[in-house]
């Protein structure tokens, strides 16, 4: 009997090491709704992932609402969550900063209300939709991050105020052919961030950005070649307010619709003007008039403006060279 009961121990074990090692390797996992992948939820897919991958693991999530709000923990790296639509594979959640939390009687704040939430470094999401679709009662994120050298390819980010919080200093974000939409202050932090063939849709009269670029750091927002839209009524966006001292935006070579205020920019608070890094060049459209701009903010010179490369850009102690 003890032998028999030791050879089943020993079989337990096997079989925990190999559940547990099952995903440790470089195949793609899927995750679908309807039962047909490896798991039906996304959290499910990110929790099996070996921390500090030394390989590329990819996630693929098909077609679906995914109604969750994820985290990606700062252990895991070199991961890519790739949609099988970016219009119909949907991650959503409806936290809002107004929701009061039992344990305080206070409300959430902006901070807690993320859909999903990047922590890790080489983090890849690629034709999927991150949507806060909470009603318009307060802060909503839809992104949150916190992990350097990510990138967002081909997504779709939806909400109102406050919808993508690059939030936390000397990390670098890439976002290339995404839709961004909400009303106030919709991409804000202190990262630097480039966001190379973008729309940008406001769906209300206020502002776009509001940047908390550090003092230390060259830049902070750039877009380039992006496409500035509004909804329809929307006539009076602000390009950007700095959220505190030396907030850092440029909009270069973008096309600028009719929403965009002839004065361009907001200082939030009178002092702030004398810290703003707020520029333009090259701009397109019938929002790009930069004859009555605020006079703290500047336009570029040709030479100077071609030194503002991606690279350039996203060198902060050392060199990241994003793979397009």
């Amino acid at each position: 009997m003890k032998r028999f009961l030791f050879t089943l121990t020993l079989a337990a074990c096997s079989l925990t090491s190999w559940a547990a090692d099952a995903f440790d390797n470089p195949d793609t996992i899927v995750v679908a709704r309807d039962g047909t992948g490896q798991f039906r939820n996304v959290a499910e897919a990110i929790e099996v992932c070996r921390a500090f991958m030394d390989y590329h693991k990819v996630i693929f999530i098909k077609r679906g609402i995914y109604k969750e709000k994820l985290v990606i923990p700062q252990h895991l790296r070199n991961i890519e969550l790739v949609g099988e639509s970016r219009d119909e594979t949907v991650i959503t959640w409806d936290d809002h900063a107004a929701i009061v939390l039992p344990a305080t009687g206070k409300g959430m704040g902006t901070f807690r209300t993320y859909t999903l939430r990047i922590d890790a470094n080489d983090v890849t999401l690629k034709n999927l939709t991150v949507e806060n679709n909470a009603a318009r009662l307060g802060q909503a994120v839809a992104l949150f991050t916190t992990g350097d050298r990510l990138m967002f390819v081909g997504c779709r980010f939806l909400g109102n105020q406050d919808t993508v919080y690059t939030g936390q200093e000397n990390t670098r974000q890439l976002f290339t052919d995404c839709y961004i939409e909400g009303t106030t202050d919709f991409i804000f932090g202190p990262s630097t961030a480039w966001f190379e063939g973008c729309e940008i849709h406001s769906k209300a009269d206020s502002y776009i950005t509001a940047a908390s670029t550090p003092a230390a750091m060259r830049h902070g927002y750039v877009f380039h070649r992006c496409r500035l839209t509004a909804a329809e009524g929307v006539t009076r966006v602000y390009l950007g307010r700095p959220w505190r001292d030396y907030g850092s935006t440029l909009f270069t070579e973008c096309e600028l619709g009719a929403h965009i205020r002839p004065e361009g920019w907001h200082h939030w608070q009178p002092q702030r003007e004398r810290t703003a890094r707020y520029m333009e060049y090259g701009n397109t459209g019938p929002g790009a008039d930069t004859s009555q701009r605020v006079g703290w903010s500047r336009q570029l010179g040709k030479k100077e403006a071609a030194a503002i490369t991606m690279q350039a850009v996203f060198t902060l102690g050392d060199t990241w060279k994003p793979a397009l």
